[in-house]
């Protein structure tokens, strides 16, 4: 299937979702899960683009989810907005962010790269601590408005911004793998070395992932003062968004598009069921498990343990 062929099918599935979800739940909580759900995708895939492709592990996921989360706070004292523009400022400012953390930090490569992105987080949100603008450390309260602009409570709102935002985040990731900068990321991550001296602008499509990567994740970071309506640094900076960020494309599969989506909906629906039924404190214990187990028994993930036993049976 083409490119643009893809754009337009997936768009008639996100929409038929959308619509079949919204008229089928009626139950608010529904739509709470939902939306963290859909976050999830979009944060895995953004991490997809970077680690799965190129092959750079990055731990810096917090200060982008971040800093679309807290531009977005930025936009609601100074002006008033809709969402969809929030979004949109949030992925340009976790971009822009993006693009400087890979000028500064892709000359390093495996454990120390990964390393420097940890300390990016780390310095981010001693910034946002400090700055009594947005709330510093003591948080803000952000007042979610009543009505909504579209049919539906203004939950309802959100979880249709974040399924379009989740189909823009999918297709791209997939036109990518299918496209000449997907072939210039695989070829960095499989051999760097060769790649540039094959002629591969290595630097150049590093930057490139580095900053589509961090858009990304600040568009999925930016309605979450009005999802949550309290924000504070301990929850826009939470282990949880890395650690996920990194499980759920190892356990769905790196090397696909397709991985990224099957792990988040995975890992975020088992993650939900357990907040409801026993504590939040074991979601972080489940990712854990879930990853050891997922190491051993297929450690190229589900898409990977799918593809190599399609294989096997053609031999």
């Amino acid at each position: 299937m083409g490119a643009a062929k893809f754009w337009v099918v997936s768009f008639i599935v996100a929409v038929a979702f959308l619509v079949l979800t919204r008229w089928l739940f009626t139950n608010e909580y529904f739509f709470f899960a939902g939306y963290v759900v859909l976050q999830y995708i979009v944060l895995a895939t953004a991490w997809n683009i970077l680690g799965g492709y190129t092959g750079y592990t990055n731990f810096g996921v917090g200060a982008f989810f971040a800093v679309g989360a807290y531009s977005s706070v930025v936009l609601h004292k100074l002006t008033s907005v809709p969402v969809p523009v929030m979004i949109l400022v949030g992925g340009i400012m976790s971009g822009i962010l993006g693009f400087g953390m890979g000028y500064l930090t892709l000359r390093l490569k495996g454990v120390f790269f990964a390393i420097a992105t940890l300390a990016f987080a780390i310095v981010a949100q001693t910034f946002i601590v400090n700055w009594d603008f947005v709330g510093g450390s003591r948080g803000i309260y952000v007042i979610r408005p009543q009505q909504s602009p579209l049919y539906g409570s203004y939950i309802q709102y959100l979880y249709s911004l974040m399924l379009a935002l989740t189909w823009v985040s999918v297709a791209i990731a997939r036109t990518i793998e299918r496209s000449t900068l997907g072939l210039g990321f695989n070829a960095i991550r499989d051999d760097e070395q060769a790649a540039e001296a094959g002629g591969v602008p290595t630097l150049r499509l590093k930057l490139i992932s580095t900053t589509l990567s961090g858009a990304l994740m600040g568009m999925s970071g930016a309605p979450l003062p009005y999802y949550v309506t309290y924000l504070d640094p301990t929850s826009a900076f939470n282990l949880s968004y890395a650690v996920n960020s990194v499980a759920m494309p190892m356990i769905g599969g790196m090397t696909s598009w397709v991985g990224p989506i099957i792990g988040a909906v995975l890992l975020g629906t088992i993650q939900q069921l357990a907040t409801v039924t026993i504590s939040s404190a074991l979601n972080l214990l489940i990712v854990g498990v879930l990853l050891i187990l997922f190491v051993v028994i297929a450690p190229n993930g589900i898409v990977g343990l799918v593809q190599s036993r399609r294989r096997a049976r053609l031999r």
